[in-house]
């Protein structure tokens, strides 16, 4: 499965860089190629908003502007899933993740019919990362989640990261990775409960035994 990890901080020490790093590592660990792209090293104009509002984005499904949008646009078609990270910002992505991320919306958002999206039913990760206050992160997921919608993208997980949580999320973000790049194809396991979870069967006095059952008393199947 090839898997195009999308940061946009220019930060290459920061928290955000750690996430794109423990999502390639993942890939990387699930045996699969993996490409990482950082929209700040490329030139991405905002929205121009063409004409009466349309231009050849909704007609042709491709960007006017001249800038790096088709050149991204295209490893996009050729990922098979995504992991999307990107810095919070009063509670939302960042600009370079915006700018980018709005225009390919207008693209791709308008197919239709034979004609589906560069994302559709395509596996997506989405990792948002506060590294200043820590607040913002789900605001920010939200806002994610609304444009994998709209791309037609399948979404897998939603992981908020902060500067606290930072050990632990960069492994979860890790084994998200690897599980997505190793059971794709498999069915679904059905997993076993923790046994502090699985319900006991209780003594009279509410303690079970060392192997879950009662001490004394009736079965169960004998009531």
């Amino acid at each position: 499965m090839k898997v195009l990890v999308v940061t946009c901080s220019p930060n290459e020490g920061g928290l955000t860089a750690a996430c794109g790093e423990a999502a390639r590592q993942g890939v990387v660990d699930g045996r699969s190629p993996a490409r990482v792209v950082n929209l700040s090293s490329y030139t991405i104009e905002r929205c121009a908003v063409c004409a009466d509002g349309w231009g050849t984005c909704r007609t042709k499904h491709v960007c006017c502007l001249e800038d790096d949008f088709d050149e991204l646009q295209a490893m996009f078609g050729e990922a098979e899933a995504f992991v999307w990270v990107t810095p919070v910002y009063f509670g939302e992505p960042n600009e370079a993740f915006k700018a980018f991320f709005d225009r390919l919306r207008r693209c791709e958002a308008t197919k239709s019919g034979a004609e589906a999206s560069v994302l559709s039913e395509k596996p997506t990760i989405c990792v948002a990362a506060a590294g200043g206050s820590g607040n913002g992160a789900v605001l920010c997921l939200a806002a994610m989640e609304r444009l994998g919608k709209h791309l037609g993208a399948a979404a897998v997980d939603f992981i908020p990261v902060t500067q606290r949580t930072r050990e632990y999320q960069l492994e979860t973000i890790h084994d998200a990775l690897v599980a997505l790049c190793t059971d794709t194809d498999k069915p679904a396991r059905k997993q076993e409960l923790p046994i502090s979870a699985r319900k006991a069967h209780r003594s009279p006095h509410g303690r079970p035994d060392r192997r879950g059952r009662r001490k004394s008393g009736p079965r169960e199947d004998d009531e």
